[in-house]
């Protein structure tokens, strides 16, 4: 690489706000211990109610699953359906935006796989 190409490459990091980059919007949807595991149910599963969704994520509270499906719901990447019957019930399955998103995921995990034993 030439000189004037790495300085040129150094100041565009060095001035960059990668707060408003799309890499950085997509983390910011999908950050966190549970969201992608959520995301990844809704896509193998399809419509899950509350409780099963617990169920496959074996060890998380009430409070933190009910947070994040909240956060994906108001990102628009599921949707919750409430049936009006009692007891009343209520679903929830990956909306189109969530479903685009599963292609970006799926990679992350294939190069997970592919590179899981580079550390040992």
């Amino acid at each position: 690489m030439t000189e004037r190409k790495c300085k040129m490459i150094s100041r565009y990091i060095k001035d960059a706000n990668f707060e408003e980059t799309g890499f950085s919007y997509t983390l910011s949807l999908i950050s966190g211990k549970y969201k992608m595991v959520i995301l990844y149910c809704l896509m193998e599963f399809g419509a899950v109610r509350f409780n099963e969704l617990q169920r496959y994520l074996r060890k998380i509270s009430d409070k933190t699953l009910s947070q994040n499906l909240k956060e994906l719901e108001a990102d628009r990447l599921i949707i919750r359906t409430v049936y009006p019957q009692i007891p009343p019930k209520v679903e929830y399955s990956l909306s189109d935006r969530g479903k685009s998103l599963m292609t970006v995921l799926d990679q992350l995990c294939v190069w997970g796989e592919e590179h899981r034993d580079d550390e040992r």
